[in-house]
């Protein structure tokens, strides 16, 4: 029997379904491309319906082939995106998208539709993890191994398309009933396509990524306060902690807000300057002279690059009780 939906959460999900996915890229920036895609179509209570998956040849280097295992030979004669976009828009039409880390996964398929002359079919997505905090549930981090584990389900290859998006729908159905049974709004966003994009080759740099130079000004954001203490300083070889002071400095290859966003997930701190409590400075020009890279420099503050900064997020230690 299953829960209806009570007015005090808002909407219900759409009729028409939804539909739960998962990309692996050739990185973070808005000049990376897709190398693999799967979609598991869900209906509004969560049930799977079907699921597809396909390998998508990026006509570029595959990027982290340590991180997804798709290397050029395997990709090399896969259909180009063009090719699988009519089949992949049937997937996603009428249904709300759901991702952990949706806007990641989002802005992606939204560029590479750009790309391809046209437009996604999705008006609406959902992340989950922004409907695990919604549903507060006592999650050590927000990577999808800890949301997987806490509902009970078994990853068996972790960046693998088909596998994250099944593991997904799977931790998704269980939090859609609890937040039904529990009056939990939905975090629905509004999906609009993007008309920014790049389409170059971008030439791999060790360390280093092409940047993003949408404007280096923005407005301010204000976000809630770290709940973990500053633990101190990043340490060379250590992994970072829960609760330490993360500022930027300088352009970036992933959109600045979408790395914070990543950061505040996991747990730290956004510095809007660098103080003698900074825990670390990223920026991918160390020697400028801007005001952050100055004090950084006369503090002592540990320095990385955005590169080594988004490896460092993928396993950050939790504060200290």
């Amino acid at each position: 029997m299953h829960a209806r939906w009570p007015a005090a959460a808002g909407p219900p999900p759409p009729p028409g379904g939804l539909a739960e996915v998962d990309v692996e890229t050739t990185g973070l920036a808005r000049d990376d491309r897709i190398v693999s895609a799967a979609v598991y179509r869900l209906d509004a209570q969560g049930n799977v319906e079907d699921h597809w998956y396909t390998l998508v040849n990026p006509r570029r280097d595959p990027g982290p082939v340590w991180i997804h295992g798709l290397t050029s030979a395997m990709l090399a004669d896969a259909p180009l995106f063009e090719d699988i976009a009519e089949e992949f828009a049937d997937r996603l039409a009428d249904r709300v998208l759901v991702a952990h880390n949706a806007i990641f996964d989002w802005q992606m398929i939204a560029r590479e539709y750009a790309r391809a002359a046209a437009t996604a079919p999705v008006r609406q997505r959902l992340c989950t993890i922004a409907l695990s905090k919604e549903l507060n549930l006592p999650l050590p981090n927000h990577k999808l191994e800890s949301l997987a584990a806490h509902f009970g389900v078994v990853q068996q290859r972790a960046h693998h398309a088909l596998d994250d998006a099944r593991v997904l729908a799977e931790a998704f159905r269980p939090s859609l009933h609890a937040a039904a049974e529990g009056g939990v709004r939905l975090p629905l966003l509004e999906c609009r396509p993007l008309t920014e994009w790049s389409d170059s080759a971008a030439t791999p740099r060790v360390g280093y990524q092409a940047s993003y130079r949408g404007g280096s000004w923005r407005p301010s954001r204000k976000r809630p306060p770290c709940p973990h203490p500053n633990p101190g300083r990043f340490e060379d070889g250590k992994p970072l902690k829960q609760g330490m002071r993360i500022a930027f400095s300088g352009d970036t290859s992933v959109e600045r807000e979408l790395l914070e966003d990543r950061a505040v997930e996991a747990g730290l701190h956004i510095a809007t300057s660098v103080s003698r409590l900074t825990s670390l400075l990223v920026t991918n020009d160390p020697d400028s002279a801007t005001s952050k890279t100055v004090k950084a420099k006369s503090f002592g503050t540990p320095v990385v690059d955005e590169a080594a900064f988004t490896q460092l997020l993928r396993d950050v230690a939790p504060a200290e009780s």
